[in-house]
């Protein structure tokens, strides 16, 4: 580890850490270069114990002696905090930022291929319900997430925040489009269960009381709910009773509902 002091949000050797607020960039540009920003010491050392390579750490001075040990042998810099905030886009306070090694995504048939309990994912682009989702299925006994092609991504610092780093616990990859992403998690033995409001769908509590052995529980997005397409590669439809005149539920609350009853 080499501790590099840099007082220029321009140097080249931040170029990870630029434009972090940046949403729609960061969305193509953190994939495609094989990278995602780790933040917080804690978030860190999480990703680090999950086998992810650290490229870099970006700290300001008070924090060096705790970021230390997080660095490996990547560089550890320095900055100011008008540097950090002018480099980020944000007045940056939770210790530490890291660039890290994005890990390759394993084949579907290898994340759930013993598995009792998957979450689907299916295109919800808000990375705070992502992240709340992957921290429901580590909590609740998710045995795997899979994410659809147009989903957030997991990754995105904002998820990994919000998740309190449990996507780094919980085996995930992403899903083919429909039927595509069907035919493959049929031919595993999974029922899949989409959890949406229609006409004739199964109460949650009458489907976990007669489970199939084996599930991946489907969920859509705010306000537009399961695609179709979804819905048609599904085995059953599933809704959670309401009251109140609410119609449903957050999908990150509705993921957590729906995880306990059939853990």
């Amino acid at each position: 580890m080499s501790i590099v002091r840099i007082d220029d949000p321009a140097d080249p050797r931040l170029a990870d850490y630029r434009d972090l607020t940046d949403v729609a960039l960061r969305r193509v540009r953190e994939p495609a270069e094989g990278l995602y920003i780790a933040e917080s010491v804690k978030v860190i050392a999480r990703a680090r114990a999950a086998g992810h390579r650290v490229r870099s750490v970006l700290v300001q001075e008070k924090w060096v002696p705790e970021a230390q040990v997080l660095a490996d042998e990547a560089p550890l810099y320095v900055v100011p905090g008008n540097v950090a905030e002018r480099l980020t886009g944000y007045a940056v306070h939770r210790g530490a930022l890291a660039a890290m090694q994005r890990p390759v995504l394993p084949p579907v048939a290898e994340i759930v291929g013993d598995a009792r309990l998957v979450l689907v994912l299916e295109d919800i682009v808000d990375h705070t319900n992502v992240g709340a989702a992957f921290r429901a299925a580590a909590g609740l006994g998710a045995d795997a997430v899979l994410v659809t092609p147009r989903c957030g991504d997991p990754l995105y610092r904002r998820s990994i925040r919000v998740s309190m780093g449990t996507v780094f616990q919980v085996p995930w990859t992403r899903l083919p489009p429909w039927p595509e992403a069907g035919g493959i998690l049929h031919e595993v033995g999974l029922h899949l269960a989409a959890l949406a409001l229609a006409d004739g769908a199964v109460p949650l509590d009458a489907f976990a009381a007669a489970r199939p052995e084996r599930v991946a529980l489907l969920l859509g997005a705010e306000g537009d709910g399961l695609s179709r397409r979804a819905v048609a590669a599904s085995d059953s439809v599933v809704t959670i009773p309401m009251s109140g005149g609410v119609d449903s539920l957050n999908v990150a609350a509705a993921a957590a509902v729906a995880l306990w009853a059939l853990r």
